[in-house]
């Protein structure tokens, strides 16, 4: 099930590339970015009362409040200079830079959280940094 939900982000994510760069279009790209960031968390306080989730607030632990403020401080900087940089540079090739986040994952998450990094998951990074590059060269 979690591959139809990764399916389903990547598509809502290339949609969100091309509505952005259509969207920012004479705007400032920070405001742009505030814009969105609203209807996100409109949409995602909407799920969190609409599933009932809103009664494990109090259950949420220090550390989890310290990380998940640290990760949204880590999307609001990406958003930030994700919208600058569709602003100012052409989609197809700000999406493939933009999309080095899942080498740079790796590479995080081998390091901090002790995943493995198999002979297959090098030579997808590999490919990755190999195709981002052939693309925007």
């Amino acid at each position: 099930m979690w591959f139809v939900f990764a399916l389903l982000s990547s598509v809502f994510a290339a949609l969100t590339s091309i509505l952005a760069k259509i969207g920012i279009d004479g705007v400032n790209s920070n405001l742009a970015t505030a814009i969105r960031t609203v209807v996100v968390m409109i949409m995602a306080w909407g799920m969190v009362f609409l599933t009932h989730g809103q009664s494990g607030i109090g259950e949420i632990g220090k550390k989890s409040w310290i990380f998940l403020i640290l990760s949204g401080l880590a999307t609001g900087a990406s958003w930030l200079c994700y919208y600058r940089a569709l602003q100012i540079g052409e989609v197809s090739k700000v999406v493939p830079v933009d999309k080095l986040s899942v080498l740079i994952t790796m590479v995080l998450a081998f390091v901090f959280l002790h995943e493995e990094l198999t002979g297959k998951a090098l030579l997808g990074g590999v490919l990755i940094g190999a195709g981002t590059l052939v693309l925007v060269l």
